[in-house]
């Protein structure tokens, strides 16, 4: 584990998926990751690269070619080069290879920078085509939360997640294969606030096109303790908890699952990023605990 603080949190990433693993608040000692218990989901913080969500037929088609990539991509399952540190940074990297090149036909490096300043951690994806052609790629996180923050202090049921702007909510919903519908239904807020429970997530992820927001504040009304979760420029965005498990995924996302009827041409992908020959993108989202 790399392991990063200041005099407000401690941090600790996992190199393999360079994936945060621990956010501790060191003035409430409160744990805000979650602890990636298998018996409900094995992970903690992903990241959702070359792909976000599943292809239809778990495969796609580039220049006349057939590929098949798991749901959400490699990066979470491969090791990250620690490239530069010091106590509030670490910088990782992870780049094309002749394995990635079997199945995703582009070479890029995909470097990941966590930051601390103050009470926020700072996550930078970047992504740069080292290629000779356009490529194509989409990248989300996947961070979950624990809720509720302490034991004893408030249930499930009493935490919400309030938007920074009015939201009228249209969720698209999943397939059984994971597939975008194609057709949206309303998502009814109380006071701009969508509240938390554990029926919410029955039927797979809540899955939305086009917020206004770039922040949710993720609290209870029986606590002072929150944690806000900002982010910016990302179109797609999910909100998921797996079955009957103590805590939230917010998932900002560049790019989204094939839709039921997508024609499996990656050139034709809803969300689908081009990055120029040369050229870099970049993304970031902050969290504040509080």
């Amino acid at each position: 584990m790399i392991f990063l603080e200041n005099d407000s949190l401690k941090v600790w990433i996992k190199p393999k998926g360079a994936e945060l693993r621990s956010l501790v608040n060191k003035k409430t000692g409160i744990e805000h990751i979650w602890d990636a218990d298998p018996v409900f989901w094995g992970k903690s913080s992903p990241v959702l690269f070359p792909i976000v969500g599943g292809l239809k037929d778990s495969s796609y088609v580039y220049e006349g070619k057939s590929y098949t990539l798991p749901r959400h991509g490699f990066a979470r399952d491969n090791m990250f080069e620690q490239v530069s540190r010091d106590k509030n940074h670490a910088t990782f990297k992870f780049s094309s290879s002749d394995e990635t090149l079997k199945v995703y036909p582009f070479h890029f490096d995909f470097y990941i920078t966590y930051q601390l300043e103050g009470a926020s951690l700072s996550v930078l994806y970047k992504v740069v085509n080292i290629g000779k052609e356009k490529m194509l790629f989409s990248l989300g996180a996947h961070p979950a939360f624990a809720v509720p923050f302490e034991k004893g202090e408030a249930a499930y049921d009493d935490y919400s997640l309030a938007f920074d702007e009015d939201e009228n909510l249209k969720r698209w919903p999943l397939s059984a294969e994971g597939l975008i519908k194609t057709q949206p239904s309303d998502l009814s807020l109380e006071e701009g606030k969508l509240n938390l429970t554990k029926e919410l997530f029955e039927e797979d992820a809540l899955v939305f096109k086009s917020l206004k927001s770039e922040s949710i504040l993720l609290k209870s009304d029986k606590s002072e303790n929150y944690l806000k979760f900002t982010f910016k420029d990302f179109p797609f965005f999910g909100i998921w908890a797996a079955k009957n498990a103590n805590f939230v995924c917010l998932e900002p996302w560049c790019g989204i699952a094939d839709s039921v009827d997508h024609n499996q041409d990656l050139s034709q992908k809803e969300g689908i990023n081009e990055l120029a020959a040369g050229q870099s993108f970049e993304r970031s989202w902050a969290v504040e605990v509080g």
